[in-house]
């Protein structure tokens, strides 16, 4: 028995004012949802699917950005191929409970789990494998990255009635210069991101199998640790107006993982993507030497074995706990 998932990163299908995609978001994710498909396929939904709650950012206050998105839009997101969505981010609560709450209920309608607030998670039963995702943010409204003795103890707990436990998290300091992974906790403006090799290599002795980070809206390098895959940020996968596209911040990618019942890394394949246009997500783009250069930089010989394909392998040693 063995699972299959793919992740992407940050997706946001648009927002007024910043626009909205033609024809409703039919056909937003056409290029690229051949690529869309497994057991889990999971994404990290930045902002809300709302028509109600008030935005944070008030009248005028600088430098603030709220998403949000027509609920009938989770409808594009599941013909997609998703069927779990993580909402610990900075963007969930960007039209406070309200808005957090209706968008629950949109993706609840469109047969979308949701995962990442308090006390909640994803649950699924592949060919008689228990599965469970988990989301981690450093933010009130998520179950919390900051505090990692408290992850350990909640993927501990869910780990003793799943077979395979995956963990997403959005952490990290953001821009196009912050594609190294660095030793010791992140800020960003002055918030706190996380540690996130802390927390990452924590989570798998908790027992996590697969964990996939997003939030620095660029990638970042894999390793694999204790025969499970780490990959520390998937990038910007669809943001219709609203990111900054140059350079690093329009490269992405599909992460697709295959892991055998016991939650080991079989294999996998990274699939290049960028965004086009307005920010729509496209096949192309240089992800896979990226992603081989990044990994070999920061985890040396517990990095994945790329090929110039995309193809993932293990290494020959995974790194041990410390």
């Amino acid at each position: 028995r063995r699972l299959r998932v793919a992740a992407v990163g940050d997706t946001v299908m648009g927002s007024p004012p910043y626009g909205l995609p033609p024809d409703g978001g039919r056909s937003f994710f056409d290029p690229v949802d051949q690529h869309l498909r497994g057991d889990v396929v999971m994404g990290n939904l930045e902002g809300v699917l709302a028509t109600g709650g008030t935005s944070k950012c008030g009248s005028g206050r600088p430098n603030c950005f709220a998403f949000r998105t027509p609920p009938s839009y989770a409808r594009w997101m599941r013909i997609a191929g998703f069927n779990v969505m993580n909402l610990a981010n900075n963007h969930s609560y960007d039209f406070g409970e309200t808005g957090l709450r209706q968008t629950v209920a949109a993706l609840r309608r469109a047969g979308i789990q949701d995962t990442g607030r308090p006390g909640t998670l994803a649950r699924q039963k592949v060919r008689g494998l228990r599965v469970a995702v988990l989301g981690f943010a450093p933010y009130r409204w998520a179950e919390s990255l900051l505090d990692i003795p408290a992850a350990q103890r909640r993927v501990a707990e869910v780990a003793r009635t799943a077979d395979i436990v995956i963990v997403t998290f959005h952490g990290g300091a953001e821009g196009r210069d912050r594609a190294r992974v660095p030793r010791g906790p992140e800020t960003h403006l002055g918030e706190p991101r996380g540690d996130l090799r802390r927390f990452a290599r924590s989570v798998v002795d908790a027992g996590a199998d697969l964990v996939v980070g997003h939030g620095p809206h660029v990638l970042r390098g894999m390793e694999v640790y204790r025969e499970r895959l780490i990959a520390y940020s998937l990038g910007n996968f669809a943001g219709y107006g609203v990111f900054a596209l140059d350079g690093a911040l329009s490269t992405s990618a599909v992460l697709q993982v295959t892991l055998l019942s016991d939650g080991r890394l079989l294999g996998g394949r990274v699939v290049p993507t960028q965004l086009v246009g307005k920010g729509t997500p496209a096949p192309g783009g240089r992800a896979i030497s990226d992603l081989r250069r990044l990994s070999r930089l920061d985890f040396g010989p517990s990095a994945p074995r790329i090929t110039g394909a995309g193809a993932i392998r293990p290494p020959a040693r995974s790194a041990a706990p410390a």
